[in-house]
């Protein structure tokens, strides 16, 4: 979709809205596939008479029908600080929205809507279902771009508490605001990395198959009959080498498949801010743009796979509070190169200043067992049956299982090389993967709450698993087999109001005066920024106590205070279990 001039947005609706009406050439249309088979059978069972086709003319009239009772009793209207959905065809029903939960709007036009010069605007309101957000499928181009900038300009200044701005300077700082800055526009050439990203390389099997499903399902419908099919199955099942010839295509066919799709969903993609927004636009057929509220932006995070981590390219999410589908609307950056992505987030988001700090080798140890011991014990298990049955068959088994087992220890070291976290004073990073790595980085004000994790086998190791809850994104982000020394000192460095007081060393004097120290302004640590956002009810496990208790928790008590738990309460201390 073109962006064209943007109306004004100070207009608000004087009277009840309805969609486009050039809406009804498109609900018939989508809906012909689940009248599709009734029709046909119509047809079938009147024998294409006459009267079947007067049969089947009445049911596409009661679609059209049905199509125009619903656009004529679907109405919406902004009143004041909230948008209010009204549809009225069997009951009546409501749907209010106010302002101030709006965390972004997302604007795409499908291709029938593009040829009719219309688009579908659904409001993002960080509810977990898509029943509880508002949607208008079927508004003109022009109007969903004026609706838009009504809602993200009414949302931003209720949610923060501020009137909007007035009179003909803070108009012309509006205008400049919605003109905005491009970030970065994405080269077309760029595209051809798509297929690194794996995401679509299934899509030649998912066609085979659905050709497959549509055969067995509709064979008779369609002419040829089902036993047809069943046929030229039995005769391929007959006929091993042709049907090793079609998979060897279809694998073929992947990566050219893949990188199409990929091509189709992230046409021109462009990267914008607008008006406190980050907006991101991309798709050919399907134009999208996905607005993200700048100031509900945690942190990001950075996704390579194996083959983009060869090529030097990666993939970028924002790490957002309250959004719902993160994982399509919260897309930043396609596959591009490593150095543009870290520019592009230091530039939309902020940069991240510190060096990873490696976990102890005793991680490197466990990633080498775990990458090699299973093919290699699954490799003397086979060796040792081909002793006792003398049959060679096991060799089949043994071959892959050590190539395997030999595999795994450039794959543990990667895995242990991937390792890390790190803090700058304004931004804490973890990362871990080595097929998938992910690096995340969070600002210091968006960490709720710690919580310590240690299995069995980590307890014998003397490492943990020290989890950074975030109220956005994943909800919390993982730094894996780090150190008795780190899972203390990384919470003390981030948030040392909350953790200090609960160490071993803290006395009663310490203690007595966490809340009075908690109410002013926590120590600020390297430019630390604002003081951790903690949250209501947040909570966070340090180690455990001297008793082995799975740990205690620490976290904001809704007004910054930290707080104990019940065994730190009794004198139980934060000293990291063995």
């Amino acid at each position: 979709m073109p962006p064209g001039p943007v109306p004004p947005v100070g207009r608000e609706s004087v009277a009840p809205l309805r969609l486009s009406p050039k809406v009804l050439l498109i609900d018939p249309v989508r809906m012909l596939p689940s009248l599709l088979l009734p029709l046909v059978g119509v047809l079938f069972v009147g024998g294409f008479s006459g009267r079947s086709y007067v049969w089947a003319a009445v049911g596409l009239a009661g679609t059209v029908a049905f199509a125009v009772v619903r656009w004529a009793t679907l109405t919406y209207e902004v009143l004041g600080d909230r948008l209010e959905i009204r549809r009225s065809l069997v009951s009546r029903s409501v749907r209010t929205i106010p302002l101030e939960r709006i965390r972004g709007v997302d604007v795409s036009t499908p291709p029938l809507h593009r040829v009719l010069g219309l688009a579908v605007l659904k409001i993002d309101t960080g509810a977990s279902g898509g029943d509880e957000e508002g949607r208008l499928d079927g508004v003109t181009q022009g109007e969903a771009e004026r609706l838009k900038a009504v809602l993200l300009r009414r949302a931003r200044p209720a949610a923060a508490g501020v009137p909007a701005p007035a009179g003909p300077l803070a108009g012309e700082a509006s205008a400049a605001r919605r003109s905005g800055r491009t970030i970065i526009e994405v080269p077309r050439v760029w595209l051809l990395y798509g297929p690194l990203s794996g995401a679509y390389l299934l899509t030649p099997f998912a066609l085979a198959g659905g050709a497959v499903g549509l055969a067995f399902q509709w064979g008779n419908d369609l002419g040829f009959g089902r036993d047809a099919a069943w046929t030229a199955g039995e005769w391929l099942w007959h006929h091993p080498y042709l049907l090793l010839g079609v998979a060897v295509l279809l694998v073929l066919a992947m990566p050219f498949a893949g990188g199409l799709m990929y091509a189709v969903f992230n046409w021109d993609f462009r990267l914008m801010e607008r008006d406190g927004y980050l907006v991101a636009e991309r798709g050919l057929i399907n134009r999208r743009n996905v607005s993200l509220e700048s100031r509900r932006v945690r942190g990001y995070e950075i996704v390579e796979g194996f083959a983009e981590r060869w090529a030097g390219v990666v993939r970028v999410w924002a790490i957002v509070t309250g959004l719902g589908d993160s994982s399509t609307r919260g897309q930043l950056l396609p596959d591009v190169p490593r150095p543009v992505a870290f520019q592009v987030t230091a530039d939309a988001v902020g940069p991240y200043r510190a060096e990873l700090r490696p976990h102890p080798p005793i991680a490197r140890n466990r990633r080498l067992f775990r990458a090699v011991f299973p093919w290699a014990a699954l490799t003397v298990l086979a060796v040792l049956g081909e002793a006792v049955t003398g049959s060679s068959l096991w060799w089949f088994l043994a071959v892959p299982a050590l190539l395997l087992a030999v595999l795994g220890v450039p794959l543990g070291l990667d895995r242990y090389r991937s390792l890390g976290h790190g803090y700058d004073g304004v931004r804490l990073a973890v990362r871990s993967g080595s097929l998938r790595r992910s690096q995340a980085v969070v600002e210091r004000r968006a960490v709720v709450g710690w919580r310590v994790r240690q299995t069995w086998f980590q307890r014998r190791a003397g490492v943990f698993t020290l989890i950074a809850g975030v109220g956005a994104g994943k909800g919390g982000y993982e730094a894996v087999d780090v150190s008795r020394a780190q899972v203390v000192g990384l919470p003390v460095e981030v948030t040392p109001d909350w953790v200090t007081p609960f160490l071993p060393g803290a006395g009663a004097e310490d203690r007595s005066s966490v809340g009075a120290r908690s109410e002013e302004r926590p120590p600020v640590v390297a430019g630390a920024g604002e003081p951790p956002s903690a949250g209501a009810g947040a909570e966070a496990r340090p180690p455990a106590g001297a008793g082995d208790a799975p740990g205690g928790t620490v976290g904001g008590d809704g007004e910054g205070r930290p707080r104990a738990s019940d065994d730190q309460r009794a004198g139980g201390g934060g000293a990291p279990a063995s």
